[in-house]
């Protein structure tokens, strides 16, 4: 059975700041918008990696998180109704015989849009990999980086590996549906918020989960089914905790991923861009933010933010090729006010 296509004016790979800004730049134009993005939830590097910490050179914003960042921009871009597609990765870019671009993420989901914006930051975001031997064997079958559906560990003999805010969250999460879990960290100091470390000693506490300050060593099982994992305390014997599945969170890295696959140009792992409109060597593919360079790239959001404008300028001409483009202000444009829902204000 073939997947349905959801037919666009634009797909944006990836929902980082850039790509978010992006929604706002094309929504002024006219131009409806896909996301999609790896990660469970749009910020990209700025919500995952930093969400708590400070950035300064955003104008007019002395000092933001990454996470106040991208609220604020998702608060903008609200107007112009953008639709998120989250966990997922896009692994193939074609053209169709009527000119369009078709795209495909791995979970089968399929796009055509008139115009492609490749917002991917450094590329994908990827889960690190316990340096665990043999773990191969028992990913997506007992051993997962990510939870898609929570339903799957409802009942299921959990071991939670990380330090993090992921780890920690679904920690929580997981423990009123799981028949029991353990929380596995090599040292008894935490990454994530406070709030959740509390939440997490406090089930601890009152004996509904366990938390063991320990390296993992080795997996168990057969065929992909994991039957426990050997932990290895300092100053102890290793020991066999029974589990029916690993959840580890140890991180992310960043890989270019299926993005070098799309056919457009590279140079050292990046798409090159014309300045006038961040095109690439590919007609109505995109790219904006750190995946792209040109001759005095600086890799600053608000280097990606005058990025997309510009880019929508040229996305407009592609998407309305029977409409005249103008150039307007919001300050002074009833036509953009109206859009944002503010006219009634101005």
């Amino acid at each position: 059975m073939n997947a349905e296509v959801i037919k666009t004016d634009a797909v944006i790979v990836g929902a980082g700041p850039v790509g978010l800004f992006a929604v706002f730049e094309l929504g002024l134009n006219d131009i409806k918008c896909h996301l999609v993005d790896i990660l469970d939830r749009p910020g990209g590097q700025c919500a995952e990696l930093y969400p708590e910490k400070p950035i300064y050179d955003i104008p007019a914003i002395p000092s933001c998180t990454g996470a106040e960042l991208t609220e604020r921009l998702l608060e903008q871009g609200k107007p112009f109704n953008p639709t998120f597609h989250f966990g997922q990765m896009v692994e193939s870019l074609e053209k169709t015989p009527e000119g369009k671009w078709r795209l495909t993420t791995d979970r089968g989901t399929v796009f055509e849009s008139t115009i492609v914006v490749i917002a991917a930051g450094g590329g994908s975001f990827v889960p690190k990999r316990p340096p665990i031997k043999g773990i191969e064997a028992y990913e997506n079958k007992s051993v997962f980086y990510a939870v898609r559906k929570m339903e799957q560990f409802r009942g299921k003999r959990l071991v939670i590996a990380g330090g993090g805010d992921s780890a920690l969250d679904w920690t929580i999460n997981l423990q009123p549906i799981a028949s029991h879990i353990t929380l596995v960290h090599r040292r008894d100091e935490f990454r994530a918020a406070p709030d959740s470390v509390s939440k997490m000693r406090a089930l601890v506490a009152e004996g509904k989960m366990d938390l063991k300050i320990a390296n993992l060593s080795t997996l168990n099982g057969a065929d992909g089914q994991l039957a426990s994992v050997t932990l290895k305390e300092d100053g102890k014997d290793a020991y066999d905790m029974p589990c029916d599945n690993l959840l580890a969170f140890y991180g992310l890295t960043m890989k270019l991923g299926p993005v070098a696959n799309f056919g457009a140009e590279l140079q050292d792992n990046l798409l090159p861009v014309n300045t006038a409109d961040f095109e690439t060597n590919l007609p109505g593919v995109f790219a904006i933010g750190d995946i792209n360079t040109y001759p005095g790239k600086m890799k600053l959001i608000l280097s990606g933010f005058h990025e997309a404008a510009l880019m929508a300028k040229k996305a407009f001409a592609m998407v309305h090729p029977d409409r005249r483009y103008r150039f307007q202000y919001t300050t002074s444009s009833s036509d953009l006010q109206d859009k944002l829902g503010v006219s009634d204000a101005a």
